[in-house]
């Protein structure tokens, strides 16, 4: 246990030092500020353009279309991020050879899987909250109609694909080799999850159902009950990402 607490420390001083904490936190403040701003003032900027004489007009914006400006940036740009920021966790440290003499020291496999996922889960988490929480409060700001239902049960369907997210670039990293393998692997298995969507009845139980959907949950035009499925089935396989991460680096000569 102290070694878990004492890696997991290491890891965030990591984040800092690395400037992965200052890219996440900066970038999705920055979408949570953008997307109720980009919402509101999207019309005026079409009423200033002419596309051979045609005049684009756009219905006064609201605050679902704040929320679907944010939804949309978090789950095309912020995933996007979220890969370019942790694709190379665990690969980039097997590369260098970085965790022979701490392991050398008692510190076990075990350990370092579950800090370094605790680390960037706590990360991934604290940006999300930001960036919801700056949407939310600039929609207030410039919305009379804030007030949205089920937005934080549609959030919390985008924290857990994210925490998917990370717990299959942890298990891509530990596969592959290079600084970039577990990237190149998590992007291949994603594209996967979107031709699994051409089989209608398998979409509700694909993970990127949480983070394709989250519209339909404010507009009210599916249930939470719609979202069940999915839920049970990315956390079970979050969870068998980790416990196959652990066996993997357990055998895995460094």
């Amino acid at each position: 246990m102290r070694g878990f607490i004492a890696f997991t420390r290491k890891e965030f001083t990591e984040q800092i030092r690395t400037y992965r904490l200052l890219i996440m936190i900066s970038t999705f403040f920055l979408f949570g500020m953008m997307s109720p701003l980009l919402a509101k003032l999207m019309p005026e900027i079409f009423e200033g353009m002419k596309i051979q004489g045609i005049e684009i007009k756009i219905p006064e914006p609201t605050a679902i279309d704040a929320y679907a400006q944010f939804f949309k940036n978090m789950t095309q740009m912020g995933i996007i991020i979220v890969l370019l920021v942790f694709g190379g966790v665990i690969s980039n440290e097997l590369t260098r050879g970085t965790l022979i003499n701490i392991l050398a020291k008692g510190l076990l496999r075990l350990a370092v899987i579950l800090a370094k996922y605790t680390a960037a889960l706590c990360l991934w988490t604290v940006s999300l909250i930001l960036a919801a929480l700056t949407t939310y409060g600039y929609t207030i700001y410039l919305f009379k109609d804030a007030a949205v239902p089920k937005l934080f049960f549609s959030v919390f369907c985008l924290w857990l694909f994210g925490a998917f997210l990370l717990s299959l670039i942890f298990l891509s990293s530990t596969l592959t080799g290079g600084n970039f393998g577990g990237l190149i692997l998590t992007t291949v298995i994603i594209g996967g999850l979107f031709l699994v969507n051409i089989f209608p009845k398998a979409e509700k139980s694909n993970p990127l159902y949480l983070a394709s959907h989250n519209m339909d949950l404010l507009q009210q035009t599916l249930s939470q009950g719609a979202f069940v499925k999915a839920i049970v089935i990315t956390a079970v396989l979050t969870v068998g990402c980790l416990l196959a991460s652990i066996l993997l680096f357990w055998k895995r000569r460094l």
